[in-house]
């Protein structure tokens, strides 16, 4: 692709940058390759090649394993003649009968009802597209698909069912059932189905507004709306309060609306939030009578006491190191753009890409209390029950993703100028 501001007319079919709004010229991307923002390296488009069928077998079989592992038992734990079975849900289960449905609501959000949801959109889409049908309402369950994608954490529940695992080989043995299985080939084919989805199957490529514009490299220099649902792009008409995109009938704005206030009422919160999840404790093991409680910290010292320091060591990046440091990095891009700062703009634009890939691995815990909770229910030999800090740190976990979808990439480099 080349950057649009190269070429002298506008009838060439051109699409704009969704993290800095530089302008590109749409060209042919052959099977296997992919196009990236010659400014700030995001990606732009990618061909991978029979996008659809791909895509639409992947969903299908993440469908059946999705069946599979919500049917067959999922882990067993044997102690002292004793065993116990639990079903992928029995975490969330658990939690309600503890009287913790908040935090068994968000448990099950992330780790099913988000994840089906998202693949069953898929499929609406993707099945009628097969037979030459545009489904009813294509736009807006696109729309459905993006918001919750980040929402949808089957690879973080993984690494807790295998950190969950691991601290139970000293207390019972643990027997993987069949929908553990499925599980892990559910992980594996949601994330190549997301990988594989390419919103050019359900929209063409656009070109440029017919109507006379001003020059220059980006869509907001050349008063033109970029739509984030299609990436059509229109005219900025002022004289309309509440625009919407005439092809997916989307909301338009130019940069998301009161972005700044927002961002910062969210990193805020997240940083008073995290206060109490890490001085409560989050969950409260109870062996033959006797509790002992257990803070995020002390979680992380037993995993390395006991010499399992590489998931010690996990832990402790995505249950502190990564809430710490996100909102760290939001405060600063926040700052950085009220001063209007030009410092080093594409390795900021590259600092907030990977602030918010990483952000959900922050849900480790809140996943490895569920399924302890679900899994260790002896009575008197072993029960583990949440604590206070879990629901607090689980709010840390939800503003920190907020925080991070409501800050506008954009304004990185509209700081910077257009020269740049």
């Amino acid at each position: 692709m080349t950057t649009a501001d190269q070429q002298t007319t506008t009838g060439h079919a051109i699409m704009a940058c969704h993290e800095c709004d530089l302008l590109h010229q749409i060209e042919r991307i052959p099977a296997g390759g992919k196009a990236l923002c010659s400014r700030c390296g995001s990606l732009l488009q990618q061909n991978r090649g029979n996008n659809l069928n791909r895509t639409l077998a992947l969903n299908l079989a993440a469908l059946f394993c999705f069946i599979l592992a919500n049917t067959f038992p999922f882990l067993s734990m044997e102690i002292a003649g004793r065993s116990e079975e639990t079903i992928f849900v029995s975490g969330v289960l658990s939690l309600w009968q503890l009287d913790w449905g908040a935090l068994g609501l968000l448990v099950l959000m992330t780790s099913l009802l988000f994840p089906l949801l998202n693949t069953l959109a898929q499929l609406y889409l993707l099945l009628p597209l097969k037979l030459g049908i545009h489904p009813p309402g294509m736009a807006t369950v696109y729309r459905i698909i993006r918001a919750i994608a980040p929402w949808c954490m089957l690879d973080v529940l993984l690494l807790s069912v295998l950190i969950a695992i691991a601290k139970l080989l000293d207390l019972a043995h643990i027997i993987p059932g069949i929908s553990f299985y499925a599980f892990i080939a559910l992980v594996l084919l949601t994330a190549a189905a997301w990988n594989s989805f390419d919103s050019r199957l359900l929209w063409p490529a656009t070109s440029a507004p017919s109507l006379p514009t001003a020059t220059g490299p980006t869509a907001i220099a050349r008063n033109w709306i970029h739509c984030h649902t299609c990436s059509l792009l229109t005219p900025d008409s002022n004289d309309i309060d509440h625009p919407r995109c005439p092809r997916c009938h989307s909301p338009l704005h130019q940069r998301k609306p009161d972005h700044m206030q927002r961002t910062w009422a969210l990193i805020i919160t997240a940083a008073l939030l995290l206060i109490p999840a890490n001085l409560y404790p989050i969950m409260t093991v109870i062996r033959f009578g006797k509790g002992e409680s257990s803070t995020i910290t002390g979680g992380i010292m037993h995993l390395i006491e006991s010499g399992m320091w590489p998931l010690g060591m996990i832990v402790l990046v995505a249950s502190i190191i990564i809430p710490v440091a996100k909102l760290l990095i939001l405060a600063f891009l926040q700052l950085s753009v009220q001063k209007k700062s030009r410092w080093r703009l594409r390795d900021r634009a590259l600092l907030y890409r990977y602030t918010e890939l990483v952000g959900s691995w922050s849900m480790v815990d809140i996943f490895l209390i569920a399924l302890l909770a679900g899994l260790v229910k002896l009575d008197a030999l072993s029960t583990i029950t949440p604590n206070a800090g879990a629901l607090f740190f689980a709010g840390v976990v939800v503003t920190t993703i907020f925080a991070a979808r409501s800050f506008d990439p954009r304004l990185i480099w509209d700081c910077g100028g257009q020269q740049h």
